[in-house]
């Protein structure tokens, strides 16, 4: 986890409701320092900041259905601006309320390791953990545009956190959407079409992968609208829980 403490932003390993604060590069060498925090009470802050995200559409058959879309053949991938991340709690702050405005719960990969033209047998070497996202997305912008950076990319658009699981196997979790209370996403990543390896082959063919970058994996059916007054909660097993109310 990535936190606030008088003295800045750390990262801290977590253990129950404790906080282990750690020294260092979290990608590479780093200690841990004999202080520690409660979990419960500090100000947590976005897991990474990452250098770029990439984000993948389409990547649930159940999702292309129900938006009346071919699947795509190939991973369908776009980038997102990562100044549009916000912490665990954090609002997302509708630029356009009058907009129609959905939420994506996702599986997000943290690249743990520089890579290119990486293999799939290989790809997992470069993943340091996984973290939950929420693919916040102006639908009437994105259909107008006819793509999705604008859609995607606005300020706290991109929920993120509240921890980077390391410890994980992503390929059979259980990943759930709750809109003030009512489920509306429940499936499995065991049922996205391209799943982690072939996704980080893929994009490392076209560009280069770094320590903190983030690959969004795609969002299961049942997104829906949200607007000012809602609160979205995503779970993914193993990993934790999302939470973010939504203003205008």
């Amino acid at each position: 986890m990535r936190f606030l403490t008088p003295d800045g932003p750390r990262f801290g390993l977590v253990a129950g409701d404790e906080l282990r604060e750690l020294d260092g590069d979290i990608f590479g060498g780093w200690r841990e320092t004999g202080r520690t925090f409660d979990a419960r009470n500090v100000k947590v802050l976005p897991p990474v900041v990452p250098g770029k995200v990439i984000a993948i559409g389409l990547n649930y058959l159940a999702h292309a259905q129900e938006k009346s879309r071919d699947v795509p053949e190939e991973p369908m991938m776009f980038m997102v601006s990562p100044t549009a991340i916000v912490a665990h709690d954090e609002p997302v702050v509708l630029k356009h309320p009058e907009h129609v405005t959905e939420h994506e719960a996702e599986l997000v990969v943290v690249i743990g390791k520089e890579g290119r033209d990486i293999p799939e047998e290989r790809a997992l070497e470069h993943v340091f953990g996984y973290t939950i996202g929420n693919d916040v997305s102006d639908r009437t912008l994105q259909y107008k545009d006819k793509q999705f950076t604008r859609a995607k990319s606005f300020h706290t658009y991109k929920p993120l956190g509240p921890v980077i699981e390391t410890e994980v196997d992503p390929t059979d979790l259980g990943i759930r959407l709750w809109l003030n209370g009512e489920l509306r996403q429940d499936s499995r990543t065991s049922l996205l079409i391209h799943g982690v390896p072939k996704l980080i082959r893929v994009i490392s063919e076209v560009m280069t992968l770094y320590p903190g970058d983030l690959i969004f994996t795609g969002t299961p059916a049942g997104v829906s609208p949200i607007k000012a007054g809602d609160v979205m909660e995503i779970e993914i097993e193993g990993i934790g829980r999302l939470r973010n109310p939504v203003r205008a």
